[in-house]
C-alpha cells in the first residue's frame, strides 16, 4: 500500500455566512472601568487592494491587567460586563471596527510587565493557518521596555503600534498589510 499526500485546505471565504452570528465588536459593556477605546482599521493585501471577508479576533485584559478568567482574577469573580474577547469581520472594503477598553500591563517573563496590547488573530481566505499579531497603543510609556515589542526590528514596530484617528481621541487606527513595503509584523506561536 502506498500512501499519497492529500493537498492542504485553506480557510474558506465563509465568515460572514458562518460567524456573523458569533460576531462580538462590543468587547466591555458600560460599567467596565477603564478608558473607552475603539479601533478601526482594514486589512489589505500585498497591492492595497481591501481584503473582504475576513475575521479578526481580539484577546485582552482589563484595565487592572487581569483577563475574563476565573482563575486569572486572585478570587474576585471577573467583571460580568467584561468579554476580554472580540470577534468582527471585515466589510467589503475590508475594513474593522471593534470597542472595548484599554487594557493594564499584564505580566510577561522574568517577573517583567507587558505593555498594553491586544492580542490578534487574522483569519481569512487562502490561509491554512491564523496569522498572529498585536496592537499596542501611541505614546504608551511601557512600549520602550515591552519585550515583544522589542524583539521586533526598530524599523517595523510601527507595523504594531496604532495611530490616534484625526476624528476622535478614544479613536486608534490600524491597518494590516498582509505583504510588502510596510507589511504588519506576525509571530509564529
Amino acid at each position: 500500500m502506498t500512501l499519497v499526500a492529500t493537498p492542504s485546505q485553506t480557510v474558506g471565504p465563509f465568515f460572514h455566512i458562518g460567524c456573523s452570528k458569533l460576531t462580538v465588536a462590543e468587547m466591555a459593556g458600560a460599567n467596565v472601568p477603564g478608558a473607552r477605546v475603539t479601533i478601526e482599521g482594514r486589512i489589505l493585501d500585498g497591492q492595497r487592494t481591501p481584503v473582504p471577508d475576513a475575521m479578526i479576533e481580539i484577546w485582552q485584559a482589563n484595565a487592572s491587567g487581569k483577563y475574563a478568567d476565573p482563575a486569572e482574577s486572585q478570587g474576585q469573580a471577573p467583571h460580568p460586563e467584561f468579554k476580554g474577547y472580540g470577534r468582527v469581520a471585515t466589510d467589503r472594503n475590508g475594513r474593522f471596527t471593534f470597542a472595548t477598553i484599554k487594557p493594564g500591563a499584564v505580566p510577561g517573563p522574568g517577573n517583567t510587565m507587558q505593555a498594553p496590547h491586544l492580542a490578534i488573530s487574522i483569519f481569512m481566505r487562502g490561509l491554512q493557518k491564523r496569522l498572529v499579531s498585536r496592537i499596542y497603543f501611541p505614546g504608551e510609556s511601557a512600549n520602550g521596555s515591552d519585550f515583544v515589542l522589542n524583539s521586533v526590528h526598530p524599523v517595523r514596530r510601527k507595523t504594531l503600534i496604532a495611530s490616534k484617528a484625526e476624528n476622535s481621541a478614544e479613536t486608534m487606527h490600524w491597518d494590516v498589510i498582509l505583504q510588502g513595503e510596510d507589511e504588519t509584523v506576525f509571530f509564529d506561536i
